[in-house]
């Protein structure tokens, strides 16, 4: 496949997906870019699968890539009776995973992603490997995280943060987004584009983006121990080094209730977004595990 440029990566999330999947309470959008062995990327909360953007260019040579927006973000279709939580949001993976037909499959999953893919598809026998990037962990809620997530019973919860969000000098400070990225800078420019301004333009995708919150289940933490028992495919974490969300000791201490091939690459001076903001890294970190063969199968390695 031709070269992709960083540019025609973001562009792509600015064109039209190239389909939608229905998942009962609305409809998945879905990219696919790229030749390969299938890789399926799940976002998380509060952005979409353009987060990945900065990844495609290293991935589209080797990989076909299956980006997903999922219902209440980005280009999905939903209304106000759409289900948005970890039980829906992993039912319509799976949904996905089966339109799609993808029978031999990678999955890459960042922050609230990364739980979801987890929750959906653990010991599914279609995954071949995982990525996961700067996700949830056994150990719970860090007091970050529940710091962020006490809010969504303020009333107007999401507005508040919309405007937080949107307002450059507020949202570089540490409590709001100023924490994600070791360069506050990254927070304009696309980041702003892609997943700050919508929330201001539009009042359903600002209700979608409080709903998540709102309708969080923090015993899908508790049940994380008991996926990674199931998952025995191989695993690489890449992990920001100083991440305040999700601390990497914490990733350390988990890696021992995968049974199989667990790997972790810390990215110094990575934050919660790392893989927006130092993807070379990141992709040469994951691409030995997203392109390996299932285990087992007898073909060979691209």
């Amino acid at each position: 496949m031709p070269e992709l440029t960083a540019a025609q990566a973001a562009d792509l999330f600015r064109a039209r997906p190239d389909r939608f999947v229905d998942v009962g309470h609305g409809q998945v959008a879905v990219r696919s870019i790229g030749e390969g062995p299938d890789v399926l990327f799940v976002h998380g909360w509060p952005v979409s699968g353009a987060t990945f953007r900065s990844l495609l260019p290293f991935f589209v040579p080797h990989l076909r890539c299956h980006v997903i927006d999922l219902v209440g973000a980005g280009d999905s279709r939903f209304d106000r009776t759409a289900r948005i939580n970890i039980a829906a949001q992993s039912a319509a993976v799976r949904r996905v995973v089966d339109t799609l037909a993808l029978d031999e499959v990678a999955v890459v999953g960042h922050d609230s992603g990364g739980l979801i893919a987890r929750h959906a598809l653990a010991g599914d026998p279609r995954v071949r490997s995982w990525g996961l990037i700067d996700t949830e962990q056994p150990q719970g809620a860090h007091w970050r995280l529940s710091l962020l997530f006490a809010t969504r019973h303020l009333p107007g919860f999401e507005r508040l943060l919309t405007v937080a969000s949107n307002i450059r000098p507020l949202r570089r400070n540490r409590f709001v987004l100023g924490d994600a990225f070791h360069d506050r800078d990254l927070l304009d420019g696309d980041f702003a584009e892609f997943f700050l301004r919508p929330l201001k333009e539009s009042a359903d995708r600002r209700w979608a983006f409080g709903q998540f919150p709102r309708n969080f289940d923090f015993s899908a933490f508790d049940a994380l121990a008991g996926l990674h028992s199931r998952i025995t495919v191989p695993v690489q974490l890449v992990w920001g080094a100083d991440d305040p969300y999700f601390p990497v000791a914490w990733t350390r201490a988990m890696m021992s209730g995968f049974p199989g091939d667990v790997r972790l690459r810390e990215v110094r001076r990575g934050k919660l977004f790392v893989h927006e903001e130092f993807a070379e890294e990141v992709a040469a970190a994951l691409t030995p595990t997203l392109t390996a063969p299932r285990q087992g199968s007898g073909k060979i390695q691209p």
